[in-house]
């Protein structure tokens, strides 16, 4: 029997035909091969990025996102137009969680997490262990290092989770260097982290730049002379007036109005500001509330990028740097005030010398700075009023003795150990005790709370504890929320409502004039451009760590920003 390919005159052509498709799958099989062995010995490696030699993190302290625009056609080309015309802008950059304040607000940028996780749950929280308040970096097993106060008595231990900067030590075996640098001590210590070289902080009754004794134990010979030559006293020895022509100043509400406060009693918070007297008469601390705590600040910052060659090595360093005399003039002024418009226009003559600096020092292209701020904050409610717009001032002492009050009436104790925060801390121990129906307690307070002007919602911490939340103000609230550290009950106040003076502003609510902040991405990986896509302020970090190579914080739980790397 011959096979079909064997029979008739074609036969043979056929059968070599078959021969030939033999041997064209033999090749075919042998060049399959041979590409899986060489892709075997030749491996495709990773895409990487390339790390930046320097990173800065820019915090401004109380700088609301409008404030960019407000003062943009005053503002100079190498300032805050260069970072937002070559960087990326971030526009629509919100803080997920409350109370909006500048503890939380430092620590939630470089951990990439909000104080449920971190812990950091606002500047001062109630310590039920202790049974007094505490502060947020207070660590009082320190010592202060640069002067002879308790300024010093600081660290990171009450963060709870890690900040980048020590994904970044961790990362390369503690041969990057980290510095943190700010007049106040949280906004220097809650950014650098657990394992950062140094953080320097600005003794306001002293009048040097200080440490503490968990980082080192002396000061390194540059930060003694710095505060050997009160570099302070050229900004002080001069009065505080306006940079341009005051009539000029026309986003500012007049000069002389109700709505602010003074930087002394009896003396009208207008300009010139005769600052050689108020050195005198109140010391060095009054650099804080003038727009030269941020230019004191600035010169520091330079002198330790040149000291201890930041961004020389071949591993990349990082520098956490917080303006924070923004905030002491907004708390003082008032965002409508012209006092806050000049230190915004002083602010960024400063940051354009810092980038100048950097071009020189390490260059543009080896940089990766971000600039973002740690809350906003409200307009004067007394001037919303004013102006036919709701707000008020929520009588916080009024509460508290209402509180006091219907709790003993009722339960024949005052079951109240802090009202703090917008939050109620009660005495659980002792209610438990007594047997009082723990309800009935919530239903009291909650009475109380709502008979009183400005009153939003109330909400228990066992209604945070057992129900998940997806958006709005009580999902803000949960991200907020401590287990351990929070109180029993959470008020919130309407929008415009604050527990504050008549004068100035201040910050904490989970509305957007205290969410909305800016965002922008600067240096030689960063593409020019903008986006109003929705970005959390816990996605800082976790893009840091995209563009270092390194991991994210322990905590971490925000998302990469997409589109900001070139």
């Amino acid at each position: 029997m011959f096979s079909p390919l064997e029979k008739g005159p074609d036969s043979y052509r056929e059968r070599g035909v078959f021969f030939d498709m033999k041997k064209s799958g033999l090749l075919f099989s042998v060049l399959c091969t041979l590409t899986i062995f060489a892709q075997q010995k030749q491996p495709v490696q990773p895409t990487k990025n390339t790390a930046p030699k320097l990173v800065v993190g820019i915090v401004v302290d109380q700088m609301r996102y409008d404030y960019i625009y407000r003062f943009w056609d005053k503002y100079q080309q190498g300032g805050f137009r260069r970072l937002v015309n070559e960087g990326f802008f971030c526009k629509n950059t919100n803080y997920n969680y409350v109370p909006t304040y500048t503890g939380p607000g430092h620590a939630s940028i470089f951990t990439g997490t909000t104080p449920l996780i971190h812990g950091i749950i606002a500047n001062d929280w109630y310590n039920r262990k202790t049974g007094t308040t505490i502060y947020c970096a207070e660590d009082k097993s320190q010592s202060t290092v640069g002067s002879t106060t308790k300024a010093g008595q600081m660290s990171p231990r009450n963060m709870l989770s890690t900040s980048v900067c020590d994904q970044l030590k961790l990362h390369t075996n503690k041969k990057s260097k980290v510095i943190g640098i700010a007049l106040k001590d949280r906004g220097a210590i809650m950014p650098a982290g657990h394992m950062a070289d140094a953080a320097y902080w600005f003794d306001l009754d002293a009048g040097n730049w200080i440490t503490s004794s968990y980082y080192r134990s002396e000061l390194p010979k540059w930060t003694q002379t710095f505060n050997e030559n009160k570099v302070y006293e050229k900004y002080l020895n001069k009065p505080w007036t306006t940079l341009l022509p005051i009539e000029q100043y026309t986003e500012s509400a007049a000069d002389d109005n109700l709505y602010e406060g003074s930087l002394k009693s009896g003396v009208k918070p207008v300009f010139p500001y005769d600052l050689p007297a108020l050195y005198k008469d109140k010391g060095v601390k009054i650099i804080r509330t003038t727009p030269f705590g941020n230019s004191l600040t600035k010169d520091f910052a330079i002198e330790a990028i040149k000291a201890e060659q930041l961004g020389k090595s071949t591993n990349t360093d990082f520098l956490t740097l917080s303006f924070s005399s923004t905030d002491y003039i907004g708390h003082t002024f008032g965002p409508q005030s012209i006092e806050l418009e000049d230190c915004y226009l002083r602010l960024d003559r400063d940051i354009a010398e810092f980038l100048k600096f950097i071009d020189m020092w390490v260059g543009k292209q080896n940089a990766l700075i971000f600039l973002t701020a740690d809350h906003g904050a409200v307009d004067v409610p007394a001037y919303l009023i004013d102006n036919k717009i709701p707000a008020g001032y929520f009588d916080d002492k009024a509460f508290a003795k209402q509180v006091t009050s219907a709790l003993l009436q009722k339960f024949g104790d005052t079951l109240l150990l802090e009202y703090i925060n917008q939050q109620v801390y009660l005495d659980n121990a002792k209610i438990k005790a007594k047997n009082i129906d723990i309800e009935k307690v919530y239903e009291t307070i909650a009475s109380i709370a709502y008979s009183m002007d400005g009153v939003a919602s109330v909400i228990t911490a066992k209604t945070i504890l057992t129900t998940s939340f997806t958006d709005g103000i009580t999902k803000k609230i949960q991200n907020g929320f401590n287990a351990q550290r929070s109180g029993d009950m959470i008020i919130t106040f309407n929008p415009g409502w604050t527990e504050y003076q008549h004068t100035g502003t201040t910050h904490g609510s989970a509305y957007n004039y205290d969410t909305h902040v800016p965002l922008i991405w600067y240096g030689g990986a960063i593409k020019s451009g903008s986006t109003n896509e929705a970005v959390n302020i816990t996605d800082i970090a976790p893009t840091l760590s995209n563009i270092l190579n390194i991991p994210y914080p322990n905590g971490c739980t925000g998302k990469v920003i997409t589109g900001v790397i070139k």
